[in-house]
């Protein structure tokens, strides 16, 4: 009976699927290298990577609760466990606030300003869920909760978020407003029947330029971020490849086939991960 529990927990926490871990990871990586200017302190690597698991599960959780009944009517979400009521709005709100506790049982190892950013991720990881039913913008949202860890990463590694953090933190946002429609466009059929909100519903036929324009604002500001960290040119040529990912979504979303909309949404993992080598290597002194 207890396997089963935690079973279910495990599916409302998508510790199956992962992909959202990973796109939370990879800006606070990116952030927590360049403000340790190649070298972060291990413990704060150990505690973000940890705290990114910890609070994409607790907005999983939350996403849920609040999208309960929303997901009983789409196709790709109805067998999740509040949908197919296998577990109860209560028993998932406690596992949000357990989740939530811990994550910031973590941050307490950090330092005070740390801790003052961290009470910022939990209003946005409660917040983001209930923006589909107000905004087309969901996704703008969702991009301020998942980079929320960048001046944090920073505020932990430095003792400050310098100015040129942001340019990350409005790159990142770009990148997850592209990536999330991408994500978006699998869902738009059944969102228009049943009234969600989304940037794919608002973009309508002009998605797939309009992405594009946010995968090059992406770029832009992290190039920007390059100039203003004084990187060294490996780090472009990651943002080269990151480009040429880009390009690679573009055609993959080219003709709206749900399958491959979704592994569109699925590669922006290599995209981050491409990023983040590069930043690794640019540190590196041969």
């Amino acid at each position: 009976m207890l396997k089963k529990r935690f079973s279910i927990y495990a599916r409302l926490m998508r510790v199956d699927k992962p992909i959202g871990t990973y796109l939370v990871a990879w800006p606070m990586l990116w952030a927590l290298w360049i403000a340790g200017n190649g070298h972060p302190d291990a413990a704060n690597v150990a505690v973000f990577l940890l705290g990114a698991f910890l609070m994409r599960s607790a907005g999983c959780v939350i996403n849920d609760f609040a999208d309960h009944k929303i997901d009983a009517h789409v196709a790709r979400t109805k067998a999740r466990p509040l949908a197919a009521k296998e577990i109860s709005s209560k028993e998932a709100l406690v596992l949000f606030i357990a989740l939530c506790l811990i994550a910031f049982a973590l941050v307490l190892t950090t330092n005070q300003l740390t801790v003052f950013l961290s009470f910022g991720a939990v209003f946005l990881a409660a917040l983001y869920p209930f923006m589909k039913r107000y905004t087309h913008w969901p996704q703008a949202f969702l991009g301020v909760a998942f980079g929320w860890s960048i001046p944090m990463a920073f505020a932990a590694q430095s003792g400050e978020v310098p100015a040129a953090a942001w340019l990350i933190f409005a790159a990142n946002i770009c990148w997850v407003i592209a990536y999330d429609t991408m994500y978006a466009m699998v869902d738009r059929d059944d969102d228009l029947k049943i009234g969600v909100k989304s940037t794919a519903v608002l973009f309508g036929s002009w998605d797939r330029q309009i992405i594009g324009l946010f995968q090059l604002a992406f770029i832009a500001l992290m190039i920007a971020a390059g100039v203003a960290f004084a990187l060294s040119p490996i780090y472009y040529v990651g943002l080269g490849i990151a480009a040429a990912f880009a390009i690679h979504h573009q055609r993959l979303i080219f003709h709206r086939k749900k399958e491959d909309c979704f592994q569109a949404f699925l590669n922006n993992n290599l995209l981050g991960a491409a990023v983040f080598i590069a930043l690794l290597l640019s540190y590196l002194r041969f």
